[in-house]
């Protein structure tokens, strides 16, 4: 299989996607919900998938780099359910290893050795609401290919700003 030479963009869900977190008195009216116009399989079954913006579909499928979920959502959840609420086509999982303790609170997050370990080399941006400063200084020392760490707000999910930061590094690194 050859692989593409964009940088890949590593995708949690719970968090980036769908916010959580968020009190009464930072969004008296709840979340806001989407409808797609189309039929989304998981969507009656799961109300948190509504809370996810389809307009990030398109924004995510125009940046220059190959989009992987890196979620604990399995395969067939993130390629069957939100893929299609996002418009995206079915998209690579990272599958993740046996639980271990190398990560922890203060401490490097559980996924990024695993994330490095998948990107192979190639540069990525990695989008999540747990990525700390051990995680940044961890990828800067191990990781041959240039990194884009961004910590997404739970309570609100990417933003525009998050996709601003994401589109300036991967615009930057064209080429």
């Amino acid at each position: 299989m050859i692989r593409s030479k964009l940088p890949l963009l590593f995708l949690d869900v719970d968090g980036p996607l769908i916010p959580f977190g968020a009190t009464r008195q930072q969004l008296p009216n709840g979340y806001p919900t989407y409808r797609t116009g189309h039929h989304v399989p998981g969507a009656d079954t799961n109300p948190l998938i509504t809370r996810i913006n389809p307009a990030h579909g398109p924004r995510l499928m125009a940046l220059p780099c190959e989009l992987v979920w890196a979620t604990t959502w399995t395969s067939s959840d993130a390629n069957d359910c939100l893929a299609p609420w996002l418009g995206l086509p079915e998209l690579p999982v990272v599958e993740w290893p046996e639980p271990s303790d190398e990560g922890g609170q203060g401490r490097l997050h559980w996924k990024t050795r695993h994330l490095s370990r998948w990107a192979a080399g190639r540069p990525f941006a990695w989008l999540d609401d747990e990525i700390t400063d051990a995680d940044h200084a961890w990828t800067e020392a191990h990781h041959p290919g240039r990194t884009l760490l961004r910590r997404v707000d739970p309570r609100q999910g990417i933003t525009d700003e998050d996709f601003a930061v994401l589109e300036r590094w991967l615009r930057q690194h064209q080429g």
